[in-house]
């Protein structure tokens, strides 16, 4: 055998080793056991869309990205700080719909069709958190947002 094939099989072999991969390997285990069935909540307004407003599984909610629609499903005018209000708005909803509140939001994702508006997006983004209880957030520049918006927000709540 090459060197590092044995090598490679000597690893294995070693009963440290071994021991480590069986509590791995019970741990991704007793993870898998414990996930419970995906709860899938429906939209009830605005035009039907091919995905669920958010999932929750293990206590934690997924949202999808929200645009800054209004009830007719229409983009609100006035440019990315009334686009921003009204993603959060949004995000608000469905967030109330699954039992959590932005108090409880604790990782966000934030698309933009141009990172220069970012400063004014997180004029008003900001807002809605507590100054000393923000969420981890990622932002991005995005080639193109659904119906043409300025700024998409997804979110993790518990």
């Amino acid at each position: 055998m090459p060197t590092t094939i044995a090598s490679e099989v000597h690893i294995i072999r070693s009963p440290i080793l071994r021991m480590i991969g069986s509590c791995a390997a019970a741990l991704v285990l007793t993870a898998c056991a414990s996930v419970r069935q995906a709860e899938h909540l429906t939209t009830t307004v605005g035009p039907p869309r091919p995905f669920s407003p958010a999932v929750r599984v293990n206590g934690f909610l997924y949202l999808s990205g929200q645009v800054g629609t209004d009830s007719s499903g229409a983009l609100v005018p006035g440019g990315i700080q009334a686009e921003t209000r009204q993603v959060m708005d949004n995000i608000g909803v469905v967030l109330g719909r699954g039992g959590s509140s932005f108090e409880r939001v604790v990782k966000c994702t934030v698309f933009m069709a141009d990172m220069k508006e970012w400063g004014a997006m997180n004029e008003v983004y900001v807002t809605f958190f507590a100054a000393d209880k923000r969420p981890a957030r990622s932002a991005l520049g995005a080639n193109g947002l659904a119906l043409n918006a300025r700024v998409e927000i997804e979110c993790i709540a518990y």
